[in-house]
């Protein structure tokens, strides 16, 4: 993890740039995941790892940028890490990939906390089971968190998953419930707006109840699907998107990816509690997978048959390609999209 200072000064706001280094490089070492012999961790210019599986290398990459991914007011440092490993990693879920070695960049401003940021990173890189290896520190005007992730498959006869795969009469089934972390973000702000009545809420946590704390849950904490992702890549589904951008979006990439038309369905059973129907189709950062399967039952046994949850139907694919319906009529547009 090298971190050079644009103006040679040698400073890095009010923390020693690389005593900050030294003790990110001790807290990744607590973690469960440990390299082969012989393999180089942080430290030195580069990395150099051992893939955990003779197959193919699979690689990603993500920002979180602060004012655009998240806000600071509603979300810990911890909760930033946490995320920014996250989304990075559901790409690799998407593609039914381990994730094995991470890069974490991260620019901030001086004095933001990056050590607890660092153990949300850390939290998230055990649950994934992946070891973090390398990166950059950075000042900036605003927090930015760069995470690339290197993940692999076993040479086990089975393709990675694609978006480019669905065929015509494939179902269309979703892994989870949708519109939870939209509807925490939605709680969330209400919480920390001031109140009509002259009183102040801080900090965005007065959301009240089970359904509420699960809803913040899944806007500060979403986790990726790669055991799913891994099961459908087993179980022989054709193609496969993340839901980053929103249901409708998501599914529109795959259908143009993989030219199919798509009729959705979408049942209240795909909405999570507390959530609205239109934060499940549009609000993204969900990081369930959007699978596509010529048989959904075999999924869904296959499934149950490692304890995941089963597989949501939401429409099927068609041989109409540009063709896109919700329920009978006109697929309307929704999900996020950067402009420039």
């Amino acid at each position: 993890m090298h971190s050079p200072n644009s103006d040679g000064s040698g400073r890095s706001g009010t923390v020693d740039e690389f005593a900050l280094i030294r003790r990110l490089r001790e807290r990744f070492a607590r973690g469960p995941v440990r390299l082969a012999p012989g393999d180089l961790g942080i430290g030195d210019d580069a990395a150099a790892v051992t893939l955990r599986h003779p197959g193919r290398a699979v690689l990603s990459t993500d920002l979180v940028v602060e004012g655009v991914h998240v806000d600071l007011a509603l979300s810990t440092p911890e909760d930033i890490g946490w995320k920014s490993i996250m989304v990075t990693v559901s790409d690799l879920a998407a593609m039914g990939a381990s994730a094995d070695y991470l890069l974490l960049s991260v620019a901030a401003p001086p004095g933001f906390a990056v050590e607890r940021l660092a153990d949300g990173v850390a939290d998230a890189a055990a649950v994934c089971g992946c070891a973090v290896v390398g990166g950059d520190l950075s000042s900036a005007p605003v927090l930015v968190v760069s995470v690339a992730v290197v993940g692999s498959t076993p040479d086990d006869g089975h393709p990675l998953l694609r978006r480019d795969r669905a065929r015509p009469g494939d179902d269309l089934v979703v892994t989870g419930p949708l519109g939870g972390s939209a509807a925490g973000r939605r709680l969330l702000g209400a919480a920390a707006r001031p109140r009509t009545d002259g009183g102040d809420r801080q900090g965005g946590d007065d959301v009240g109840g089970s359904v509420g704390s699960a809803l913040v849950g899944s806007h500060r904490r979403p986790v990726a699907r790669l055991r799913e992702g891994v099961m459908a890549r087993t179980s022989g589904v054709s193609a496969a998107v993340d839901i980053s951008d929103g249901l409708i979006a998501d599914v529109v990439h795959l259908a143009e990816a993989s030219g199919v038309g798509v009729e959705l369905a979408v049942g209240a059973d795909v909405v999570a509690p507390g959530a609205t129907r239109d934060e499940a189709l549009a609000g993204g950062e969900d990081y369930e997978l959007v699978l596509a399967t010529a048989d959904p039952i075999g999924l869904a046994a296959a499934f149950a048959a490692v304890g995941l949850r089963p597989p949501v139907p939401i429409g099927r694919c068609t041989g109409r390609p540009g063709r896109f319906t919700l329920d009978g009529g006109a697929l309307p547009p929704g999900g996020w999209r950067h402009r420039f």
